[in-house]
């Protein structure tokens, strides 16, 4: 039966079968993975005690291509213009491409260089597809009050910057169970909403599906994990995060749709610059690892894995629903009311209980403490 009742219908459709073809390969992965010795060793400086297979990607990039592959064969793309469906097509082929720059680094240990002019390169050719960012219009600049179209030099510059800077942003978020998935999965369904806002259905089928994908792998991936997306699966989701943002809400960079994806994403892209300034500044390379990132600063602070994991998650949504007021989505004071009370009720209640939990250690030496050594845990990318 054709899936032409309605965007939303076909969208939902997309979102169930990624979760679901993802759900059911992400064990078959880790079985194929541990079979073929595909692991990620143990050593003092990680996490996990056991070999971990990180080849979870492989799951999330099948479950996203397979669901999109399906609603075509029943014609859920017939609702788009010839023009918008190829859009979908560039962005899939794009998202695999960066998937499998990753894949080579998590097979061969690749160094940051070869990646990076990997990524560039591949966004070059993306842009010349037709993902690209074309025109802006800003009423500070533009008086006249139409697009300022951009040369191609610029667009392809905006272009290229946006897609491997989300892309590294996701990257380097990957660094507890769970949390890369999470904030990409809450990101999607919010560009699921603002795209269906804007009257932007291509971007609303694509950001359907991957956010189908994290949750998928969410079920093995949450901690403790029993797989790792690896660097081929952060790559596929800040690549796709990123091209559905052009592809949807920011393809002719209004003075709103400019702050809707930057809002989203807002947390990665700023725990990202915060790191690369810091390195910079002591003279060491963008790549250096150390522990600046938001993640190990909470866990610093003495939040558990599962709970600086949960914090960051509640500020996603926050941010997500602070999209939809910008986008004038319907019932969007409703959403934002709702994330700000689950923001602040998360925050409050983690307070309380690292609070009690700190007294509790002081007061008796011998109570059960995690453990949890922070200048050894090891950052899985930089």
């Amino acid at each position: 039966m054709p899936l032409t009742i309605s965007p939303i219908a076909v969208a939902s459709v997309s979102f169930l079968l990624a979760a679901v073809i993802t759900t059911l390969l992400a064990p078959v992965i880790r079985r194929l993975g541990l079979r073929f010795g595909l692991t990620d060793k143990p050593d003092p400086r990680k996490q996990h005690s056991t070999p971990m297979v990180r080849l979870g990607g492989v799951a999330m990039v099948l479950g996203f291509g397979l669901s999109l592959a399906a609603i075509w064969c029943f014609g859920g793309f017939g609702l788009l213009a010839p023009a918008r469906d190829q859009l979908i097509w560039s962005t899939l082929a794009g998202s695999l491409c960066f998937f499998f720059i990753g894949l080579a680094d998590d097979l061969f240990a690749l160094s940051p260089w070869p990646r990076l002019a990997g990524q560039v390169l591949v966004s070059c050719v993306i842009w010349s597809e037709g993902v690209r960012i074309g025109a802006i219009d800003l009423p500070w600049i533009s008086a006249s009050g139409t697009a300022i179209a951009l040369p191609d030099s610029l667009s392809l510059l905006a272009t290229v910057i946006w897609l491997v800077g989300i892309t590294n942003a996701i990257n380097w978020l990957d660094g507890l169970d769970g949390l890369a998935a999470g904030v990409a999965g809450i990101a999607a369904v919010g560009l699921v909403s603002v795209s269906f806002s804007l009257h932007q259905a291509a971007a609303g089928f694509l950001a359907a599906a991957m956010a189908g994908s994290c949750l998928g792998f969410l079920r093995h991936n949450f901690n403790p994990a029993r797989i790792f997306m690896g660097d081929g699966g952060s790559y596929f989701l800040g690549f796709t995060l990123a091209a559905i943002s052009i592809v949807g809400p920011a393809k002719g960079l209004t003075t709103v749709s400019l702050l809707l994806p930057l809002l989203i994403l807002s947390l990665p892209l700023a725990d990202m610059s915060a790191v690369i300034m810091g390195r910079l500044r002591e003279g060491r390379s963008p790549f250096h690892p150390d522990r600046r990132h938001l993640h190990h600063r909470l866990l610093r602070a003495g939040f558990s894995h599962r709970r600086t994991v949960l914090l960051i998650y509640v500020f996603t949504q926050w941010l997500a629903a602070l999209a939809l007021v910008v986008a004038n989505a319907e019932m969007r004071f409703l959403w934002l009311a709702l994330a700000s009370a689950i923001l602040v009720a998360t925050v409050v209640i983690s307070r309380r209980q690292l609070q009690t939990e700190l007294a509790l250690r002081e007061t008796s030496p011998m109570a059960p403490r995690e453990p949890r050594d922070i200048a050894s845990l090891s950052d899985r990318h930089g």
